[in-house]
């Protein structure tokens, strides 16, 4: 049976009030964590993933020192910029029983939140657990863009029968008709996809970035490709970053995107046009290094959308667009 309720994490996120009753789930900020996505034959669960959501809780004091403290990257106390309803809901954990059930579980509660005109960010968890969180965007009530941050594809239609696998999220996204398109930036090297997934998500109109051309063009390029008058959700795989400052991943690989580049595009969108939710997945902190980077650059990421989304400029505060 699956539970009604989630599960404590081992620490608030920035200490916010932790509820894990959806049922009493209002806020204009909260924080999920998702441990577990419909897995693979052959895969451990639960993987290494699905320690993410509390390891990055964990060094909240770390990648913010407290809400009176000046933030650089979005120029305020996280104080200045915070609503006054920020939640932390817990973990959504799967014990047992039906993978549907679960991943209804997850899209309903996420439903509820949305409705509510919440900004949500969850904490994976690897990137199947985007799958549910797409079919909760319904509830947003008009058609939402996505912004994917990733070294690989995840076009696969299914891997060995499973469809709600890591490699699937983005094909999942183009099959959703309240998806407006997607941006998929960072791509590089190998992994699962091939010709026909490629081309597949060029015939659909994903604007494909490489890293290589990242960092030859910068992100201009990226923005300009965002239409500006829709609502945007945005899903980081930890490996679409550098691993040189995320190196905590299954499959690291050279000449990623970097910290540098990522952030002022969030703030750059979060003043431009709402962020109405982000996931950062596939962080593995077994091989985070020992004073936690890659968790802590997690946590960096969240403060930038979240402060640039709420500061005197930021779409969320201002409302815009309706």
């Amino acid at each position: 049976m699956i539970a009604r309720e989630t599960a404590a994490p081992v620490r608030p996120f920035l200490n916010w009030d932790v509820i894990t009753d959806p049922a009493q789930w209002a806020a204009d900020v909260a924080l999920v964590g998702i441990q577990h996505s419909e897995p693979y034959a052959g895969d451990p669960r639960p993987n290494d993933q699905a320690r993410a959501p509390d390891a990055v809780r964990l060094v909240s004091r770390t990648f913010c020192y407290g809400p009176d403290q000046w933030d650089f990257d979005y120029g305020s106390p996280l104080s200045a910029v915070e609503p006054a309803r920020c939640i932390d809901c817990g973990n959504f954990a799967w014990v047992g029983g039906s993978y549907d059930a679960y991943a209804e579980f997850i899209t309903a509660s996420l439903r509820q939140l949305w409705r509510r005109r919440a900004q949500v960010f969850v904490i994976g968890g690897d990137h199947g657990v985007t799958i549910p969180v797409l079919d909760a965007l319904d509830a947003i009530g008009q058609p939402v863009y996505i912004l994917h941050v990733d070294a690989h594809l995840d076009w696969r239609v299914e891997v060995g029968g499973v469809r709600r696998g890591y490699s699937s999220p983005l094909r999942w996204a183009s099959t959703r008709r309240w998806i407006a398109g997607m941006t998929q930036i960072g791509m590089r090297s190998t992994g699962s996809a091939r010709r026909g997934e490629v081309e597949d998500a060029r015939r659909y109109g994903s604007r494909i970035f490489t890293a290589t051309e990242i960092h030859a063009q910068g992100m201009d390029p990226v923005l300009a490709s965002i239409p500006p008058a829709v609502p945007v959700y945005v899903t980081i795989d930890a490996d679409g970053l550098d691993p040189t400052e995320m190196p905590a991943v299954m499959a690291p690989a050279p000449g990623g995107v970097r910290f540098e580049q990522l952030a002022p595009l969030l703030r750059a969108v979060a003043v431009r046009q709402r962020i109405v939710g982000l996931d950062i997945v596939e962080i593995a902190p077994q091989f985070d290094q020992a004073n936690a980077i890659t968790a802590i650059t997690a946590g960096r990421l969240i403060l930038n959308a979240l402060g640039a989304s709420w500061g005197a400029d930021g779409a969320y505060r201002l409302g815009q667009p309706a």
